[in-house]
């Protein structure tokens, strides 16, 4: 974290605590350089970077001041403590469906997308790695780097994995068509229809439908709103049921941006271990962190090769590439063979575009502005969610990813609240889509990936109003 950030960091807090209030001057920028000892620079950059993210103003001729938009605290989302069936059947697909297709809309305000704006992301540079490589590449390399994938990629994928501590041979990862293939593949390759899964509750949608198709039963547990899975709840699902497979996201989770702490992933492989349960690791937003070191995967603490890493270039580098890929221990073999099996391999082209990108490209630099924009528009979308929505309102602080997960009053139905909302050309996802049972009636996930503008900001306060009118 550069020094600006740190300082930037540290007003942050004082305002999030209150220390800071609502309309209050912060130190000047003499004045904050002398106590803290950086230059007066680092300071303009700091609350540059405040300002960007809606946490300060500055005032002509008067200094910078806190902004009354974040001057009410968002409480938390309570933690699901409601008894979990033994298993569930899931029949979801239809639900998310009619919610998808009615949003493709493309002047819908997408409150409810899975991604982030695009503009956020360097696809021209990426266009020109995609020509360059095409170019170059010999006529044998569309039929020989076929699965596991473009020997390139994978070494520049594993080389990743050593800088977030995680000694990974290549012949390990496979080369899939995004996330949800591999996700796909790994369940397929350690489970049986009619076999159980341990899953999140809430869980992302996707998740839902792969058990559905697969014909599996859903194992709902609870997972708090800022540290997760619960791995006691899991312990004692384990105890009592024949669960063959856990699917989680141990960072930023989706839907409520959930990030377990080291000594709870710890404490989860081992769990797995003891009962040799593979755990599927859907780790898709694990570089889109707004701290200063990157969350580490609940692959690290794996010495056995039960974990089934999942991870995608999808969300922090190019959506449309469809490159994801899989680190999948003891079960590599029978991974790639189902891969095979169904979709030969993924787009060679496009391995050796972002191959390319990932060793020329400026990637780590690109990931840092992501990640400050990101961050300044989760500051945004909260301070336009205390300012719009009523008091009641509960919202996850998650600290990476691009969702956040609001529990709204208990008479509101985000079902309801979903079709109101699109009337008015705004979408949402709401709660329901998110649970094996249909639970969180009353939740919804939003999407902060796209700039707080005046049309987002305007959807944000006709939101609040029709949860209000419910509410």
């Amino acid at each position: 974290m550069k020094r600006y950030e740190k300082f930037a960091h540290h007003i942050a807090e004082l305002i999030r605590t209150g220390v800071l209030k609502p309309d209050e001057r912060v130190p000047s920028v003499r004045h904050a350089s002398q106590t803290h000892g950086v230059s007066p620079s680092t300071v303009f950059q700091a609350y540059y970077l405040l300002e960007r993210r809606g946490l300060i103003r500055a005032r002509p001729r008067s200094g910078y001041y806190v902004n009354a938009l974040a001057e009410r605290a968002l409480a938390e989302p309570l933690v699901e403590t409601q008894a979990l069936a033994e298993s569930t059947d899931v029949d979801v697909s239809e639900l998310v469906f009619s919610i998808l297709d009615s949003i493709k809309d493309p002047n819908t305000v997408a409150l409810g997308s899975a991604f982030p704006s695009p503009e956020l992301f360097p696809l021209p540079r990426l266009a020109r790695s995609l020509a360059s490589t095409s170019r170059a590449m010999h006529p044998r390399e569309t039929v020989t780097d076929l699965s596991p994938g473009s020997p390139e990629l994978r070494r520049q994928i594993a080389l990743r994995y050593n800088i977030a501590g995680v000694n990974l041979p290549v012949d390990e990862l496979l080369i899939t068509n995004g996330a949800l293939e591999a996700l796909n593949l790994c369940l397929q390759a350690v489970t049986e229809p009619g076999d159980m899964v341990a899953i999140e509750a809430p869980a992302f949608y996707a998740c839902l439908q792969v058990l559905e198709r697969l014909k599996l039963k859903a194992v709902e547990i609870p997972t708090h709103p800022r540290d997760g899975l619960d791995v006691d709840a899991l312990a004692n699902a384990l105890q009592r049921l024949p669960i063959k497979a856990c699917w989680c996201m141990p960072n930023f989770q989706n839907p409520i941006g959930a990030s377990m702490p080291d000594a709870r992933k710890r404490q989860l492989v081992a769990l797995l271990h003891q009962h040799q349960v593979p755990l599927i690791e859907d780790d898709v937003y694990a570089e889109l962190y707004f701290g200063q070191h990157a969350p580490r995967p609940a692959k690290a603490y794996d010495s056995e090769g039960w974990v089934l890493h999942c991870g995608s270039f999808a969300k922090s580098l190019a959506p449309g590439y469809r490159i994801g890929w899989v680190a999948a221990g003891r079960f590599a073999q029978k991974v790639e063979r189902l891969k095979i099996m169904t979709s030969i391999c993924a787009s060679v082209p496009g391995q050796a575009a972002i191959a390319d990108y990932l060793q020329h490209g400026g990637y780590d630099r690109h990931l840092h502005r992501l990640r400050d924009a990101l961050q300044g528009q989760q500051h945004a979308m909260m301070a336009a969610i205390a300012r719009c929505f009523p008091e009641e309102t509960r919202v996850s602080r998650p600290e990476g990813g691009y969702f956040l997960w609001l529990e709204l009053p208990a008479r509101v139905d985000s079902l309801q609240l979903f079709r109101l909302a699109l009337a008015q050309g705004i979408s949402i996802a709401p709660g329901p889509i998110f649970s094996a049972s249909g639970r969180f009636s009353n939740c919804i996930r939003l999407n902060y990936g796209t700039p707080m503008d005046k049309v987002q900001l305007a959807a944000m306060q006709t939101l609040g109003n029709l949860v209000r009118d419910l509410a």
